[in-house]
């Protein structure tokens, strides 16, 4: 009896000591418990969330930046000084000038490296001269190759070794909601960066040029920004910033635009080989029609533009055009805007032929035209 006392202790006391040696264990390692059975485990969906990554545009800035110029331009120009009250009263005076130089600003790409760069027309419309910095500081006088005031591109030349070169991209394959940073020379602080994203594609009859296709962005663009690059988060080209809309008196902000580097490209190499871009011409100038307009004239929503002006002994005067005829057709496609019969006459190869659809008060005619060089004081003249 006092053996089976004495084995019934023991085996107590090792029960006790080894479940507190486990628990010290399991408090120590609580690895040592294992994997909790699948019975009881929680079978509630365990949230997930997208990471966050900290993206940065460093690589792409630094690719493309050393590419970007500031262009500075000067011109003389001279007005007529304002005559003294006594003088004029007794006509006893000989006029007086006086000249100025008129300073401004901009922005420029270097996209070969040759030196060719890249720039608006009105930048360095009527400059007397052009000097260009880069971003390591050097700065050389650059002359003009061309200009095309109708996309209103530039091209300059550059005479300085080991130039820095843009990659170009593609614009055709920007869509909206795209990450693009414009890279230029706002208000003389050079290589200032501005990010955003691509608002819209395709923007036209703003009035800024003859030929519109604007990339509409709202990454900051302001003064001295006109020329400088929009690239996209690789830090490839896709466009040449022009322009915002007015923001006098409270206007619009983040509405900026550039013009597409397919545009810009296909206007480079012709006025590199050429001198200047050859475009298909009629002779006339056409108009849009208000929703008045069209509801008189009876056309609804089937298209068409008023002939507002013409080029007389033009092909288009010589078979029977005139101002207020209505076109509503180019090569048997409806004709659904004034932008839009411009371009697709520009696209037509000088000397080409094309049929011209329209209406001469309720009498409709069809003829063919040939397809002359669009004069470039058309394109001066707006």
């Amino acid at each position: 009896m006092q053996n089976a006392r004495f084995i019934v202790s023991f085996l107590l006391r090792a029960v006790v000591v080894g479940l507190a040696i486990a628990f010290l264990l399991v408090w120590w390692k609580p690895a040592l418990l294992g994997a909790v059975p699948a019975a009881v485990q929680s079978t509630a969906p365990v949230p997930t969330r997208a990471p966050v990554i900290m993206q940065s545009f460093a690589d792409a800035v630094a690719r493309a930046a050393p590419a970007v110029v500031n262009i500075y331009t000067a011109r003389v120009i001279t007005e007529r000084t304002q005559t003294a009250p006594i003088d004029q009263l007794f006509g006893d005076f000989w006029p007086s000038y006086r000249q100025r130089v008129e300073r401004s600003l901009g922005s420029g790409v270097i996209v070969d490296a040759k030196g060719t760069i890249v720039t608006n027309q009105h930048v360095i419309s009527g400059a007397d001269s052009i000097m260009v910095q880069l971003a390591d500081g050097r700065i050389s006088e650059a002359t003009i190759v061309g200009q095309d005031p109708d996309t209103d591109i530039a091209i300059l030349h550059l005479s300085l070794g080991k130039l820095p070169v843009m990659p170009l991209g593609r614009s055709d394959t920007l869509r909206v909601g795209d990450i693009v940073l414009a890279i230029g020379n706002p208000y003389g602080l050079s290589q200032t960066v501005t990010q955003g994203i691509v608002s819209a594609t395709g923007r036209g009859q703003l009035g800024l040029a003859t030929f519109e296709n604007f990339i509409q962005t709202d990454a900051a663009i302001n003064l001295g920004n006109s020329g400088g690059a929009l690239i996209d988060a690789y830090g490839d080209l896709v466009g040449i910033n022009t322009a915002v809309l007015n923001r006098a008196y409270g206007g619009p902000e983040g509405i900026g635009f550039a013009i597409p580097v397919n545009l810009v490209r296909g206007v480079m190499e012709q006025i590199l080989k050429q001198g200047h871009v050859v475009r298909g011409w009629l002779g006339f100038m056409p108009q849009d029609l208000s929703q008045e307009q069209s509801a008189r004239l009876g056309i609804g929503d089937s298209g068409g533009v008023a002939v507002v002006n013409i080029l007389v002994k033009s092909s288009a005067y010589e078979a029977g055009v005139r101002p207020g005829d209505l076109v509503t057709g180019l090569g048997g496609e409806t004709v659904r805007s004034a932008q839009d019969l411009v371009s697709r006459i520009a696209a037509l190869k000088p000397g080409a032929e094309v049929e011209l659809d329209g209406r001469h008060g309720t009498q409709p005619y069809k003829v063919n035209l040939r397809v002359i060089e669009r004069p470039t004081r058309v394109a001066q003249s707006r």
